[in-house]
């Protein structure tokens, strides 16, 4: 959420940062809200003060004598104008909140207006595979291999599901552990938090209310219940265990990863270019989260980068890194780095980790604070995240650039002593 001190201040300034997005906003109706709702608060509190004092000053009247009805119906007449202040009061700052909840990120200063044709590629990774054989693509690859079954995927949960059968289970969890022994020798809290969160969670997260409709409710039985849904990422768990709370100084930055599946209600166009495994309702993910310092945010968010580029660096696997133009960052996050991988047979990068910098959006609407040790004041901690990784589009550029002409395909060296110790997986007879 947008600090409005900030909008009050310079409302041109933040319209203007918010056009990078290419997102038009007119600040006119909210500032008159806002102007309104200090003027209620103003009066609401003289009003409060009269009554106050007066009230305090009744008692001794009483005894000296004195007729203390018409104070006493002044009293009752300035209590009626507080209700009905507080009640617009309320009505107002609903409006207001509603208003700054819709409002996405402003983006860094070195953020580049636009959408995705702006992203800048900021470095790559090793060569584009050759080979001297007609390559296969990874839905055939998987299949011949008997590491994915799509057909009773489908069976079971429908399109856009798949199960993972034996090496492919395997090799599935491989990369899993992988990823949680990297992240524990950085010295990250591993968290395996709920799949089923409140609504809150996704508010906290700047997810809801605009994109409420993407995930997976869950129905309840109590009617009064707000919604429940399955969580989309790990990061809408982790940006709420700290929500409502005030923590020290010294004890930023914290640094949690956790796995979860992530459970996605839209799961693409299904193009015949996306089929298989690059886009699903469920892929298995480990996520990074940092709650900083707002000065040592920036540096946390290179840390977040290099340490996703380094797993799929020690996979082997050509990639590149790009810097999202403002419209391509989601609409909680300031900046953004994606780390692509190379899929053969799509002639095409594909995103297998976004790092972020949410700067103090998120912890505004989390209410999320530190308190300084010096000056013992309260300010928004910075939030950060990135995926570390997502393995539903490594599985299939392992196999794509991996792959030999007699159909094996090699298995990254860092996996194998999850593998058995085997460097290669066959086809099926």
């Amino acid at each position: 959420m947008l600090d409005i001190q900030r909008i009050r201040n310079n409302p041109e300034e933040v319209r203007l940062a918010l056009r990078k997005r290419l997102f038009e906003v007119d600040f006119t109706e909210l500032l008159s809200w806002d102007k309104k709702r200090r003027s209620i608060i103003s009066q609401s509190e003289e009003l409060k003060a009269r009554r106050n004092k007066v009230s305090s000053e009744i008692p001794a009247l009483i005894k000296q004598g004195v007729d203390v009805n018409p104070l006493k119906a002044e009293m009752k007449d300035i209590s009626d104008r507080i209700k009905v202040m507080d009640e617009e009061l309320r009505e107002i700052e609903a409006k207001i909140n509603n208003f700054l909840a819709a409002l996405p990120n402003i983006p860094a200063d070195d953020v580049v207006p636009g959408g995705k044709e702006n992203n800048q590629v900021v470095r790559t990774f090793g060569k584009k595979p050759e080979f001297s054989f007609k390559p296969k693509n990874h839905v055939d690859l998987v299949t011949s291999l008997g590491l994915i079954d799509y057909e009773r995927g489908v069976k079971i949960g429908g399109t856009g599901f798949w199960v993972y059968t034996g090496d492919g289970a395997l090799l599935e969890w491989a990369l899993l552990n992988y990823f949680i022994e990297e992240h524990l020798k950085d010295g990250y809290q591993f968290m395996l938090p709920p799949h089923i969160l409140t609504y809150q969670c996704g508010y906290t997260a700047g997810q809801f209310p605009k994109f409420a409709d993407d995930v997976f409710k869950v129905e309840t039985s109590e009617v009064n219940d707000r919604m429940q849904f399955i969580l989309p990422t790990a990061e809408t768990a982790l940006i709420n265990l700290h929500r409502d709370e005030i923590l020290n100084e010294d004890d930023l930055p914290k640094k949690y990863f956790a796995y979860t599946p992530c459970y996605r209600k839209e799961a693409g166009s299904y193009r015949a270019e996306e089929r298989g495994m690059i886009r699903g309702h469920q892929f298995n993910k480990v996520e990074m989260f940092q709650y900083t310092l707002p000065e040592q945010s920036e540096a946390a968010l290179d840390e977040l980068v290099n340490k996703a580029e380094r797993l799929v660096q020690g996979l082997g696997l050509h990639h590149r890194v790009s810097k999202l133009a403002a419209q391509d960052c989601s609409a909680s996050m300031g900046k953004t780095y994606d780390i692509e991988i190379w899929i053969p047979s799509m002639n095409d990068y594909k995103e297998v980790s976004s790092c972020s910098n949410a700067y103090d959006y998120q912890a505004r609407r989390g209410n999320i604070r530190f308190r300084r040790k010096e000056t013992k004041k309260t300010e928004f901690v910075h939030t950060l995240n990135a995926s570390g990784l997502a393995t539903s589009r490594l599985l299939p550029a392992i196999v794509e650039q991996y792959q030999q002409e007699d159909g094996s395909v090699i298995i990254p060296e860092v996996l194998r002593k999850w593998m058995g110790g085997r460097e290669r997986l066959y086809p099926k007879k």
